[in-house]
């Protein structure tokens, strides 16, 4: 008899549940969140298992290589489908949730979603980091700028290099202040060190693989944006069309339709919401910045004189990651004229 296992993972248990094919419970119990653990319940001879049900989650992607890698049947699920399946349920709990997902697993009512590569996971730890620091070191900035106001001191226009400097004229003289104030500028100073160390590192990556280099052959895509999608896609052939692209990073309308009556709403803001912010920058950097015109500028700022800049600029980033996608499986670098243009 076929058998389906639904896992409800949290960071120190999760709670297993074993059904089926009826879908009678044949066994529950909790296990420690470790891939060796929950391979040495699975893998158990008197189970026999069609499938096993994760919910995608922080712990996800370690559990799941570890299952995959010892030839267990596991299914990553769409968390929101998930959690509209189990809303069914009078009470929530680790014991319910991880029955539901095994109703899930042996009904086939569940979306799979794709786990990335060890090295798509790595690339997109490096950004996370270099992200945080980067927005810890502005923090800074931006406190310091406003305890020094109140004190009536102003720091004015300024960039990031002379901001010390122009921090330490303020504060010379008051003694106070200063033992205040030095211990921010330091620990800005090494947020400042370090972030520039993990952007080297963004930039050496970049410099080495040829698809990055490929997609900075767009105007307004530099190494952080094209790095970025790279790990975000993860795998190209994934995805039946480029223009799947814009619905899983959250670039496409929400339609709310019922009966005679449709509405097109806003961006639905689903999936990667950097990945998203990064396209978005791209697409202003393109519109407001670039100086040359191309066949993509142009059809942008056609909405603009219709639409405004707001829309053309979310237009264009969904644009900009289908064009991005079918570059990456073409092999060919960005077409400035329409003539010679890919079809998106």
């Amino acid at each position: 008899m076929k058998r389906y296992a639904g896992l409800d993972v949290s960071i120190k248990e999760t709670s297993v549940c074993i059904v089926d094919e009826t879908g009678t419970v044949c066994r529950e119990l909790k296990v420690i969140s470790h891939p060796e653990d929950l391979v040495r319940v699975l893998q158990d001879p008197a189970w026999r298992f069609e499938r096993i049900g994760l919910e995608a989650g922080p712990l996800s992607q370690w559990l799941f290589d570890g299952m995959v890698a010892a030839g267990l049947p596991v299914v990553c699920i769409e968390t929101r489908h998930t959690k509209a399946f189990l809303k069914a349920q009078v009470n929530k709990s680790d014991r319910n949730d991880a029955r539901g997902i095994a109703q899930m697993m042996r009904v086939n009512l569940f979306r799979p979603v794709h786990v990335k590569t060890l090295a798509s996971q790595k690339r997109r730890a490096l950004l996370t980091a270099r992200k945080l620091l980067q927005d810890k070191a502005m923090a800074i900035d931006n406190d310091i700028r406003g305890l020094l106001r109140n004190f009536g001191l102003k720091v004015g226009v300024v960039g990031k290099v002379g901001f010390e400097q122009r921090i330490w004229e303020l504060i010379t003289g008051l003694s106070d202040l200063t033992d205040i104030i030095a211990p921010l500028l330091a620990a800005r100073r090494i947020m400042r060190e370090q972030f520039a160390v993990l952007h080297r590192k963004v930039l050496s990556i970049v410099r080495d693989d040829r698809v990055c280099r490929r997609l900075m052959t767009i105007p307004g895509v530099g190494p952080v944006v094209a790095l970025a999608f790279c790990a975000t896609i993860d795998t190209p052939a994934r995805f039946k069309n480029s223009k799947a692209i814009g619905p899983i990073l959250g670039l496409t309308p929400v339609l709310n339709q019922s009966g005679e009556h449709a509405r097109m709403g806003r961006i639905s803001k689903c999936g990667d919401a950097v990945m998203r912010s990064l396209l978005y920058e791209a697409a202003q950097v393109m519109l407001t910045r670039t100086s040359k015109w191309s066949w993509l500028k142009a059809w942008a700022m056609n909405i603009a004189k219709r639409a405004g800049m707001r829309k053309a600029i979310v237009g264009l980033a969904r644009r900009l990651a289908v064009v991005m996608h079918r570059m990456w499986v073409d092999g060919t670098e960005f077409r400035w004229t329409r003539e010679i243009a890919p079809t998106v």
